[in-house]
């Protein structure tokens, strides 16, 4: 597990987060995961992870490809308490040796505050169609 790195606000490891995805970098993406078996990830079209060792392969694999990402967030939402924050946002992604985007990731990130400071608990992302953006959803459950 990494050593640790004390994120002041939810804001700080968000950032984090998408610095690592862009740059393919293992060690700095988990530095911003809570070191603990609750946590839990989604990557699109993918099965749910548990545990941080599962969270941290799947990232590993990810990075494997040795693309870097550029990645773009648009309409994004928060629900910001004293000791969680739950972050919604589209991800607009492409690599850098392609510039076209691909369609929109829904992401959703959920935050937490701990002794050793904001860690993220949970990223769930699910590709979205472009031209469903804006839309209210159609069926609610």
């Amino acid at each position: 597990m990494p050593s640790q790195k004390l994120y002041a606000s939810p804001q700080d490891v968000e950032a984090a987060f998408y610095e690592a995805l862009e740059h393919g970098d293992i060690e700095a993406m988990m530095t911003v995961w809570a070191e603990d078996e609750d946590v839990v990830c989604v990557h699109p079209g993918g099965p749910r992870l548990l545990g941080y060792t599962a969270i941290r392969e799947a990232w590993q694999r990810v990075f494997s490809s040795g693309k870097q990402l550029r990645v773009r967030l648009s309409h994004q939402t928060t629900v910001t308490t004293p000791f969680a924050m739950i972050s919604t946002v589209l991800e607009h992604i492409a690599t850098l040796d392609d510039e076209n985007l691909s369609a929109p990731v829904a992401a959703t990130n959920v935050y937490v505050r701990g002794a050793m400071g904001w860690r993220m608990v949970a990223h769930h992302a699910s590709p979205v169609p472009p031209d469903s953006i804006g839309e209210a959803p159609r069926i609610l459950h």
